[in-house]
C-alpha cells in the first residue's frame, strides 16, 4: 500500500460523476421528482491498486460501478479509461473499452446462467471478443484461467447448481478475467459467501492481482475486509463522497464524523476506543428528499449552523487525505461554527 506512483499510471479517472434517477407519476408523466443516487464523485484508480468505496446500504456505492461500467448511464460527469473518455464511447468502440473492464457480482448464485457449463460460461467474453482463432485456442485458454482460479479441470462440463457459493464466485471470478481486463469493478464480492469462504475468496484475488497486474474498484460495506485489501479508501454518504484517503491513513486517522463512525462499529478487543463509540442516531434520510447542506447534517453529532445551510467543500487536510465537511474549513465565523446537534434546523 502506499505505492509512489507517477500520474501516467493512473487507469481509471473519474470527475464529478452525477447520477439521478426521474420519479414519474403515471406510465407516461413527467418527471416530479429525482432519486439523488450520486453528487459529484471523483476518484482516481492507479495501475495495480485497489480502490475501495465504502458505506451503509444505499450510499451510492454500486451505483459508482455500474456508471463507471457504463451499465448505467450517468446524469453527468466524465469517466476515463487509459485517457480515453469512456463516457464519451458507443457502439462498436463502447464494446471495445468494455473488454478492459469486468464486474464480478455479489451473487454467484444469480449471476450465473444455470443452462451453461463452466466452460461456456468462462469462455462467454472470450466469444464475445472473438479473440481465439481455433476451439482448442479457445479451450486451452479456459483451461488456463480456471487453474489460475483454483477450479479442477474436471469441473468443466458440470453445471452451476453443483457448485458450493465458493466455488461460483471463482467461476465469476474466472469470467471476470478470461480477457485479463486492466479494471476489475468487485461489487460486494464476498458478502453472499460464508466467512470461512470469504478469505480464501479475497486471497485469490490479491494472487490475481500480483500475478496479472489488475486494478479494482472494489465495493463493500465490510470495513474489516476493505482494510486487509484496499490501497486507497472513499467513503460515502447519501450519495456524496465524504472522505477519501488511503487506507493505512484513513483507517489509523479517520477525519469525517462519519468514518469515524463507521469505524467505531468494527468489534475491537482491548482497545481506548470501544469505551467511547460514536453511535449514529436516526436513519438516513430519502435520496429523493435528500437534507439541505451536509448530507450527514441530520446525523451528524458535530452538527453546525452552516451544516444545515451550506454543502461543504472538499478539503485536503493532508497530502492525500481529502474531507468533505465543514470542520475543516478555517474560513467559518465563530457564528457559523456554533453546534446545533439535536436541534430542529
Amino acid at each position: 500500500m502506499g505505492k509512489n506512483i507517477d500520474e501516467k499510471d493512473v487507469v481509471l479517472k473519474v470527475e464529478h460523476l452525477v447520477k439521478r434517477y426521474p420519479v414519474k407519476k403515471g406510465v407516461f408523466g413527467r418527471a416530479k421528482s429525482y432519486v439523488h443516487a450520486l453528487e459529484d464523485v471523483s476518484f482516481e484508480l492507479r495501475r495495480g491498486e485497489t480502490f475501495a468505496i465504502v458505506g451503509e446500504s444505499g450510499c451510492g456505492k454500486s451505483t459508482t460501478g455500474k456508471c463507471v461500467l457504463r451499465l448505467t448511464e450517468p446524469t453527468s460527469g466524465t469517466v476515463y479509461l487509459d485517457g480515453e473518455e469512456l463516457t464519451a464511447l458507443s457502439g462498436a468502440e463502447l464494446t471495445r473499452a468494455r473488454q478492459k473492464m469486468k464486474l464480478i457480482f455479489q451473487d454467484p448464485y444469480s449471476s450465473l446462467n444455470p443452462r451453461m457449463t463452466v466452460a461456456d460460461i468462462i469462455a462467454e467474453p472470450i466469444d464475445i471478443a472473438g479473440t481465439y482463432k481455433t476451439r482448442e485456442e479457445r479451450d486451452a485458454r479456459v483451461e488456463r484461467v480456471m487453474e489460475a482460479v483454483g477450479l479442477d479441470l474436471s469441473y468443466k462440463y458440470r453445471y452451476p447448481h453443483e457448485f458450493s457459493g465458493g466455488q461460483r464466485q471463482r467461476i465469476g471470478i474466472a469470467r471476470a478475467i478470461a480477457l485479463v481486463p486492466e479494471v476489475v469493478v468487485c461489487d460486494e464480492p464476498v458478502s453472499a459467501l460464508d466467512v470461512s469462504v470469504q478469505a480464501k475468496v479475497i486471497n485469490l484475488l490479491e494472487r490475481l492481482q500480483d500475478e496479472l497486474g489488475l486494478s479494482y474498484v472494489f465495493i463493500s460495506h465490510d470495513l474489516s475486509v476493505v482494510k486487509h485489501i484496499a490501497d486507497t479508501v472513499m467513503v460515502m454518504y447519501l450519495g456524496h463522497a465524504m472522505e477519501l484517503a488511503s487506507a493505512d491513513e484513513l483507517f489509523s486517522n479517520p477525519l469525517h464524523p462519519y468514518t469515524q463512525a463507521l469505524l467505531d462499529v468494527i468489534p475491537r478487543i482491548a482497545d481506548e476506543r470501544i469505551q467511547d463509540k460514536r453511535i449514529l442516531q436516526g436513519d438516513v434520510p430519502s435520496p429523493t428528499n435528500p437534507p439541505s447542506g451536509c448530507a450527514f447534517s441530520t446525523r451528524c453529532p458535530k452538527c453546525m449552523a452552516v451544516c444545515r445551510e451550506r454543502v461543504p467543500e472538499k478539503f485536503e487536510v493532508e497530502p492525500g487525505h481529502a474531507c468533505r465537511c465543514h470542520l475543516f474549513d478555517e474560513s467559518l465565523s465563530e457564528a457559523e461554527r456554533q453546534f446545533v446537534a439535536g436541534k430542529e434546523a
